[in-house]
């Protein structure tokens, strides 16, 4: 029973508790393409990962051949010959995956080298974020660049133009204001 009370007055203090605070939202994606130092760690990541792509073709294009070769001669071949070709075949395509996998892997180049460039970058964003929070008493700010699903979002809370101001991005575009109409 006291857990039922309990648990009936936490759910009608919550929305009281919730309607008290105060909230905004940005979009980071609109933030991050106006930073010229995002546009070029990022174009330094694409660029290192076509070139790793580029040499994971050639490697693909490797075992794609041993294996047509492999298939065209299979019928003059002995069982040692088969053999010896199979176990090649299959080293060529352990190295491949074993390429793929230290440069695109979970822990790989890439995902260490996007680490070191767009880290420190997320956190200047981080701070000027947490800056306009506290400057405008705002109790949450939510990323909808994020993955977070907002069915509804009243753009006088969108405080992306707030945090490029913080962050000394120039602001080419007007936040629309929601009580004017377009003609």
């Amino acid at each position: 029973m006291k857990k039922l009370v309990i648990l009936l007055l936490a759910a009608i203090a919550a929305p009281i508790a919730l309607n008290a605070q105060k909230l905004g939202y940005i979009d980071s994606d609109i933030i991050l393409n106006k930073m010229p130092e995002y546009k070029s760690a990022q174009k330094q990541l694409d660029d290192l990962a076509a070139e790793w792509q580029t040499k994971a073709d050639a490697l693909q294009g490797e075992v794609d051949k041993m294996y047509a070769d492999y298939k065209a001669e299979e019928v003059l071949l002995t069982q040692e010959q088969k053999k010896q070709r199979e176990e090649a075949i299959v080293n060529k395509e352990k190295e491949l995956f074993s390429y793929r996998e230290a440069k695109f892997g979970a822990t790989g180049e890439l995902f260490k080298k996007r680490e070191e460039l767009i880290k420190p970058i997320q956190d200047k964003l981080f701070e000027a974020v947490q800056k306009v929070a506290k400057n405008e008493g705002l109790g949450f700010i939510f990323d909808k660049a994020g993955g977070i699903m907002m069915l509804y979002a009243d753009p006088k809370y969108d405080k992306t133009f707030e945090v490029m101001e913080e962050l000394g991005i120039p602001n080419d575009q007007q936040p629309k204001d929601p009580n004017t109409t377009q003609d």
